[in-house]
C-alpha cells in the first residue's frame, strides 16, 4: 500500500474539469448534472481502500446533511486489472453494502483523475455553484483508518459555503492509497 497525500493541481478558483463517465446506475453523468445545486463535491475514492472505507459513514453523513443542496459525486480512478476490487460491479456492490446514496462513477481512462490532480484515496474536491474550486482536502482530521474524527472539516467548509462564508484554509491534504494507475 502506498500512502500519498494530496496535492494541488487545481488551484482555488478553478473551474472543475468536465467529465462523461458511466454510474453504478448505468448513466452517463458530467459536472453539469450538478450545477442545480448550491455547490458540488467530487471525491476520488475506490472500494478497496481501508481509508476510504473508514470514511463510509462520514460519506453518508456528508449525503444525509447536504445532499439536497450540494451534489456528491464519488468517482472510482483506479484499474481494476490489477486491483479486481475495484471493478464497476463491485463499485455497485460496495455502495449497496455501504448504503452510498451518492453518484459513484467509474473513471475507467483514468483521464479524470490526471484532469483533477487527483492522488489519493479519498480525494475530495468542493466547487461552489459557479464550478470554481473553493477547498481541496480532507474530509476530516481522522487521518488514519483507525483514528476518531474530532473535527468534521468538510462539514465545517461545506457549512461555509452554503452560508456565503470565505473557507480561509482552501487546501488542506487528505492522505490515503495512492491511485492505482494503468501501466502504459
Amino acid at each position: 500500500m502506498v500512502l500519498l497525500e494530496s496535492q494541488v493541481k487545481l488551484k482555488t478558483g478553478d473551474i472543475a474539469p468536465d467529465f462523461a463517465l458511466l454510474g453504478i446506475d448505468d448513466k452517463k453523468h458530467s459536472i453539469d448534472d450538478y450545477t442545480k445545486y448550491q455547490g458540488i463535491l467530487v471525491i476520488f475514492m475506490c472500494n478497496h481502500c481501508p481509508y476510504v472505507k473508514a470514511k463510509a459513514d462520514a460519506l453518508n453523513e456528508l449525503y444525509e446533511k447536504f445532499g439536497d443542496k450540494i451534489g456528491i459525486v464519488g468517482i472510482n480512478s483506479n484499474d481494476s486489472t490489477d486491483y479486481p476490487e475495484d471493478s464497476f460491479e463491485n463499485m455497485k456492490k460496495t455502495a449497496q453494502e455501504k448504503g452510498f446514496k451518492f453518484d459513484y462513477l467509474v473513471d475507467e481512462t483514468q483521464e479524470i483523475a490526471k484532469k483533477y490532480g487527483a492522488m489519493c484515496t479519498p480525494d475530495p474536491f468542493l466547487f461552489n455553484n459557479k464550478k470554481e474550486l473553493v477547498f481541496h482536502g480532507r474530509i476530516d482530521n481522522a487521518m488514519k483508518p483507525d483514528d476518531t474524527s474530532t473535527e468534521k472539516t468538510m462539514i465545517n467548509n461545506i457549512e461555509k459555503l452554503l452560508a456565503g462564508q470565505k473557507i480561509e484554509k482552501d487546501f488542506d491534504p487528505s492522505i490515503g492509497c495512492s491511485i492505482k494507475w494503468k501501466e502504459n
